[in-house]
């Protein structure tokens, strides 16, 4: 059965969710994720979780989801809080967005200009349905700017998604932060599983600018510091990240796998294509050869 994502994010693990079910920790506490993008692990561990529940009657962990994008955050707070009323609104922009071609771009300066609540969730997803490649980017200034995409027929409104991912949302902590908040929470057992903006391929290739603040080299430096604290706490840690040396460098002594995954995120199609990513974790063999194809 297909996990529920809201929305598409650059960097999505949904096409990868077959080749993580092997390298998941057997046993864990509580769940953190404080890269939260299109949420897809935690909805695919939550929802396996829920299975064995309903069989088991395991007790309960907590779940933890963070970002350091307050409109991503809010989003997910309105889809587990209201989700009945976002899908209403969604009905309304897809009808909008058939009857007028100029329409998107109406929305993206509403967006822009700052609207709120609800609305503003309701946007952020016809805007991510809409926009080309599904891509979240913004400029220096902080505002939206991805154009408009070709698309003959967006999934504007997809609701047994919404509504099977409000469920699934249902009880979990949600938050805006950075990454670092979140160390002193977890403790020893507990899951934590990091999928940070990607170190560039190549010079040429960076993007990792979601928001108008960049997740530099340092800044991956930090998450490598991060990661070591909580490893020495006892937590399980599983982080995705380019296949680079200088990644490879950070995660020194750490177990190392690799994935294949689609880039879908290239102007020129012709480099759209498989590439092969690293998956680093505390625990496991440490065989560094390809999960699968």
């Amino acid at each position: 059965m297909e996990i529920p994502t809201v929305i598409k994010w650059a960097g999505g693990k949904k096409q990868l969710l077959e080749q993580f079910e092997n390298l998941y920790p057997d046993k864990f506490g509580n769940y953190y994720e404080p890269f939260l993008g299109s949420g897809a692990v935690f909805f695919q561990i939550r929802r396996k979780d829920l299975h064995r529940k309903s069989i088991y009657k395991e007790a309960e962990r907590k779940y933890f989801l963070s970002d350091s994008n307050s409109d991503l955050i809010n989003l997910y707070k309105d889809v587990r809080d209201n989700v009945e009323k976002l899908i209403s609104l969604l009905e309304t922009h897809k009808e909008k967005h058939h009857k007028d071609d100029d329409y998107f771009y109406k929305v993206r300066t509403d967006y822009n200009k700052g609207s709120k609540g609800l609305e503003r969730s309701a946007q952020f997803i016809y805007l991510n349905k809409t926009c080309f490649n599904g891509l979240y980017r913004e400029n220096s200034k902080g505002e939206f700017n991805v154009p408009k995409g070709s698309y003959k027929n967006p999934a504007i409104v997809n609701e047994k998604v919404l509504r099977e991912a409000s469920g699934l949302l249902q009880g979990v902590y949600i938050n805006c932060f950075l990454f670092q908040k979140t160390e002193k929470l977890p403790q020893k057992g507990d899951f934590i599983y990091l999928d940070p903006p990607y170190y560039p391929l190549t010079e040429t290739a960076s993007f990792t600018s979601y928001t108008k603040l960049d997740f530099t080299g340092k800044d991956q430096e930090k998450l490598a510091e991060y990661f070591r604290k909580l490893d020495e706490k006892g937590c399980l840690l599983m982080l995705s990240n380019s296949d680079t040396a200088f990644i490879k460098r950070l995660y020194e002594g750490f177990n190392i796998s690799t994935v294949y995954a689609s880039r879908m995120i290239n102007c020129q199609a012709e480099k759209r294509g498989k590439i092969t990513e690293i998956v680093v974790r505390n625990y496991g063999s440490n065989n560094d050869e390809i999960v699968s194809l």
